[in-house]
């Protein structure tokens, strides 16, 4: 779902809206100027845009797509990538993630895996908190043998304020079942390299 087909919740519209006016004119802006009489409308449907993944239900995601096959090797979709908001600051992080699991019976659509990077960065988030989100869903779902999750992102929190270190990139990962053997984890690692 892109930009032009999500439709947003018109009274959330609507008091976003005033909140964002009142925003730019707690900071100084004349609300009135020609640049801004349309941003406290753009504002709202964006943050609405941007979290719409409250509304999404990843497990069905995965369940719509739902097959039963013997195949019990590695499936990777890697390089899916993902934009998110920091619940620390409202700024953006974005970046890759990568998606092992070993099926156990039951695969998914492979685009259905991408779609569940998506729900979980379309929120308020936290890359630690996604990681597990992620994971956890395949895990529950599809009950397969194991699930790794490595996350690779850069946060603006970190580049345009704070500390303001630029090409820093944060790294986490989880996962469970066979990927608590080393050798699993790293043919996952050496297959996302």
């Amino acid at each position: 779902m892109d930009m032009q087909t999500f439709s947003p919740n018109l009274e959330a519209q609507r008091q976003l809206e005033s909140r964002a006016t009142e925003v730019l004119e707690l900071l100084g802006e004349d609300i009135h100027r020609q640049g801004l009489l349309r941003t406290p409308h753009r504002v709202a449907s964006s943050l609405q845009f941007l979290t719409k993944g409250y509304s999404e239900d990843a497990e069905e995601i995965l369940r719509s797509a739902l097959f039963e096959e013997d195949y019990n090797q590695m499936v990777v979709v890697k390089d899916i990538e993902f934009y998110s908001l920091c619940e620390h600051h409202l700024l953006p992080f974005f970046g890759k993630a990568h998606v092992a699991y070993i099926p156990n019976g039951k695969i998914t659509g492979l685009s259905k895996i991408a779609r569940v990077v998506d729900v979980y960065a379309r929120r308020l988030q936290v890359q630690e908190r996604m990681t597990t989100q992620i994971k956890e869903c395949i895990q529950k779902t599809l009950n397969p043998l194991g699930v790794m999750v490595v996350i690779e992102a850069e946060h603006l929190c970190m580049q345009m304020r704070g500390v303001q270190k630029q090409h820093s990139l944060t790294v986490t990962s989880d996962f469970t079942g066979v990927f608590n053997q080393q050798r699993t984890r790293d043919e996952f690692i050496g297959l996302i390299k």
